[in-house]
């Protein structure tokens, strides 16, 4: 077990966090009703014990309506200072934010740690890589903007093409990735000029208290509105209204459909959503095994399974099976488990004080119907951890190849023909990405031309991921709706619109004189250095 002097100092928790402010209409609101409290599955003594770490507000309907209204007010029916802001002065206002946000690093990676069991250099990633989100999001507005900059002329009709914000953006992030996957909703939204109620997940929550300042200050006030609670009691009263233009959202269909399901005009509602997926591996039998049992193993126990981009079912040929079972299994029972900040430790505990039992679930389901952990260490559990089990021989009637595990089990399924695996893919709720792992290029040629019309990315030798942010990430079927990547985020929260006019003198000179006296934030051909 640990105590606290095993944890290194800068590590320790020193002081309870009690976040007793929301942000709404660019004011931090101190709350005095119920709060929530937040507990670490870390302990810091040496008899097993959540450590306490401090307290959220618990909002109800009143709150997230005020949120709501913070915001249609800021939006104002498309006249607010922020949807009709000049873009470089809405990029400055990004650039403030992150600049203060970069100040934050070390309490954010700290929290990430103990919040959700995330190790240190993953954390550290987390963090580093949303700032760089950030800074390429500007940059790629930026190009967007210049390409804009200038009028088309077709069939005697002018047209200045820009993109616009949509409204008001109702966000909800994961709690897997609670910085990096909610800012890839959050920030181009934010940028584009919609206006944004934000509501954290369940875990990973406190780790925001430390940036809620930065946004207060780096947007004007009803931009960005922050509120605590339950997802029934404060998201569900907002999109009853109807005033919500945007449902962005990471986590699964289940909450993405009731929330739907409440606004009343469903079909006014634009979608932004990265749920859940099943991604395989297809281990071909003249298939590199050092390289695909390394890149399995990453793919499957990489922050334990909790991934909508994870590994959750691996495919191996009958020809290479018995080989691959022996030395992944074994490669498996060599990750180190540990306490986020120890060195080595690859697998970390569950923040989710639960998911030991449900995985157990899954094990137990699968042995009675005939699989074997063929790991030794496979499904043994601590008070905040199961180890990974390698479940062997895996059928279609096992939970744990229906379910999304988002935890440490991993199935493997051997085939014999090809068609078995792209089969279950095309039968399958789910379509995101695919590893597969082969080097014969007559195998692999038409194999790629399938998959791509299955999933959205398939990996060649190499895990799925979502990375680089530049790249498309989205999927099909249940998986995802629009796509996020720097590029696409900015789209998926934005819509073409524009102004067109007659080519006509009357029409020529009014528009010469909108470009001269640069009166017009919107009708601009500026060009952003």
């Amino acid at each position: 077990m640990t105590s606290k002097n095993d944890i290194p100092e800068q590590f320790q928790i020193k002081e309870i966090l009690n976040q007793n402010t929301y942000l709404v209409g660019g004011e931090l609101k101190t709350w005095r009703g119920q709060t929530s409290d937040i507990y670490s599955t870390i302990s810091s003594t040496e008899a097993y014990q959540p450590t306490y770490l401090g307290t959220i507000p618990t909002l109800g309907k009143k709150e997230a309506i005020s949120a709501l209204d913070a915001a249609v007010e800021a939006y104002d029916k498309g006249q607010g200072l922020w949807p009709t802001m000049k873009v470089v002065d809405r990029i400055a206002c990004m650039e403030k934010f992150v600049e203060q946000m970069k100040t934050k690093r070390d309490e954010v990676v700290k929290l990430l740690m103990w919040e959700i069991g995330k190790n240190l250099p993953d954390s550290q990633k987390e963090f580093d890589r949303t700032v760089e989100y950030i800074y390429d999001t500007i940059e790629d507005y930026k190009d967007m903007d210049r390409n804009s900059a200038k009028f088309q002329k077709h069939d005697g009709v002018h047209a200045h093409i820009r993109r616009g914000p949509l409204g008001v953006v109702l966000c909800l992030g994961p709690y897997n990735y609670p910085l990096n996957e909610t800012f890839a909703l959050l920030i181009p939204a934010i940028i584009m000029g919609n206006t944004t109620i934000f509501k954290p997940a369940k875990f990973g929550v406190l780790l925001l208290s430390p940036l809620i300042e930065a946004f207060q200050n780096s947007f004007p006030k009803g931009v960005v509105n922050i509120i605590y609670g339950r997802g029934r009691t404060v998201a569900a009263p907002i999109m009853q209204t109807g005033k919500v233009d945007v449902l962005a959202l990471i986590g699964n269909s289940k909450s993405a459909n009731a929330l739907q399901n409440q606004h009343p005009k469903s079909n006014r509602l634009r979608l932004v959503l990265g749920l859940e997926a099943k991604n395989p591996a297809i281990v071909l039998p003249d298939a590199d095994l050092d390289l695909a049992i390394s890149e399995c193993i990453a793919g499957t126990t990489s922050f334990n399974g909790q991934r909508c981009t994870a590994l959750k079912v691996l495919y191996v040929h009958e020809a290479i099976i018995e080989e691959f079972n022996k030395r992944f299994s074994e490669k498996v029972d060599t990750l180190k488990f540990g306490n986020p900040w120890e060195d080595g430790a690859k697998l970390t505990p569950l923040p989710e004080p639960d998911k030991p039992s449900y995985i157990q679930e899954l094990i137990d389901d699968a042995t009675a119907k005939g699989a074997l952990v063929i790991n030794k260490k496979g499904g043994k559990t601590t008070e905040n951890y199961i180890f990974p089990a390698v479940l062997y021989p895996v059928s279609k009637d096992m939970r744990v190849f229906q379910e999304e595990q988002f935890g440490p089990v991993i199935p493997v399924v051997p085939f014999s023909d090809i068609e078995e695996p792209l089969n279950d893919m095309a039968e399958s709720n789910y379509g995101q990405q695919v590893s597969l792992f082969g080097k014969d290029v007559k195998t692999l040629a038409p194999l790629i031309d399938t998959l791509v019309n299955l999933v959205c990315r398939v990996n060649l030798n190499s895990s799925c991921q979502r990375g680089p942010d530049v790249y498309p990430f989205t999927g099909r079927k249940d998986s995802a709706v629009a796509t996020l990547s720097v590029h696409d985020a900015l789209r998926s929260f934005s819509i073409r619109t524009f102004v067109a006019s007659k080519d006509n003198d009357y029409n020529n000179a009014i528009l010469k004189d909108l470009l001269d006296s640069r009166a017009s934030n919107f009708v601009s051909t500026d060009y952003i250095l």
